[in-house]
């Protein structure tokens, strides 16, 4: 299987960017990446914080 070219801690930040307002449409644009991938890591991450990683 690939391995994403994000890091953990990037995918929170887009979440987290997403919370404070940003479109989906706009950062998935901005990321290079489909909005279902987008939607797949706030499934996947939601919620969670830098510290709740470490933690994995």
């Amino acid at each position: 299987m690939k391995s994403s070219k994000f890091s953990e801690s990037q995918i929170i930040k887009a979440l987290k960017e997403n919370e404070q307002g940003r479109s989906v449409g706009y950062l998935s644009r901005e990321l290079g990446i489909d909005k279902s991938t987008f939607y797949y890591w706030r499934k996947k991450y939601g919620g969670m914080e830098q510290q709740q990683l470490k933690r994995q």
